[in-house]
């Protein structure tokens, strides 16, 4: 297992002021809404407040992800307090999980978690991901695994799942129940998931056809990891984060007439 070699910590973060990190979470939710990717008022994005090792910005337990606004936010800390007033509290079992991660892995200014179909399908199979489609080959070797242990408000298996994540690895498959991707950025942690739950997807249609899957060389496998790992094709000069160009296309997909925006 070789897992991603992430860059700098916090690089993508460094300059974000608190109101941009807001509204980049904000807008992730509502395209998990906006992909049918989410799970009624369950699942989350949380975002490290910049700056900050120990409070980050979570959902309000209550709303549906196409509701969420930037104001909305809960600012609590990885000890599960809630920084500032707010009208919600937060879910404990999206505390235990994001808490953990934040406070383990310092480039983790984003953590995404969800229960889609074809996550929790590929994450109850015995054979897990496969390197089967150019999307799940992003994550040959990258991939780790954390074994179910019931709903996730035991605050004693955040030191497992940490123990599993390690220091390098910024996708993980929750088994028997979902997906969980981790990034230097809204934008990276965010399309991270899109393309897991593709390849996921993708995974379940061929092993639904019933047909053989053409094998990929592992020598070809870990070049394809490698390119999507550079995200040298996808640069932007002056732009640290190579996924500055597809996110800036998702948010213009957002900003077109809402009964609100994310931004509010």
């Amino acid at each position: 297992m070789r897992p991603n070699q992430p860059a700098s910590a916090e690089a993508f973060q460094a300059d974000t002021s608190e109101q941009q990190v807001r509204e980049d979470l904000a807008a992730a939710y509502r395209l998990i809404a906006h992909f049918g990717m989410d799970d009624s008022i369950y699942t989350h994005i949380s975002a490290r407040v910049p700056g900050r090792h120990d409070q980050f910005l979570i959902n309000p337990f209550g709303l549906l992800f196409k509701d969420i606004t930037a104001s909305s936010l809960v600012k609590i800390d990885t000890e599960g307090r809630v920084l500032e007033p707010s009208p919600y509290d937060v879910n404990p079992a999206g505390f235990t999980i994001h808490s953990a991660v934040h406070a383990a892995r310092p480039d983790a200014a984003c953590v995404v978690h969800t229960h889609t179909v074809a996550g929790v399908a590929v994450s109850s199979l015995a054979c897990g991901l496969q390197p089967c489609n150019q999307w799940a080959l992003q994550f040959h070797g990258r991939v780790v695994y954390h074994a179910f242990e019931g709903i996730a408000l035991d605050l004693e298996e955040r030191e497992r799942l940490v123990a599993d994540l390690g220091p390098r690895a910024r996708s993980m498959i929750l088994r028997n129940h979902g997906l969980l991707t981790l990034g230097r950025s809204v934008a990276e942690a965010l399309i991270l998931m899109l393309n897991l739950d593709r390849a996921c997807k993708v995974q379940l249609a061929i092993q639904g056809s019933g047909q053989a899957i053409h094998p990929v060389p592992d020598e070809v496998c870990e070049r394809t990891a490698q390119q999507y790992e550079s995200g040298d094709t996808n640069r932007v000069a002056g732009q640290a984060d190579p996924h500055w160009r597809e996110w800036q296309g998702l948010l213009r997909h957002l900003e077109r007439p809402t009964p609100s925006s994310f931004r509010d």
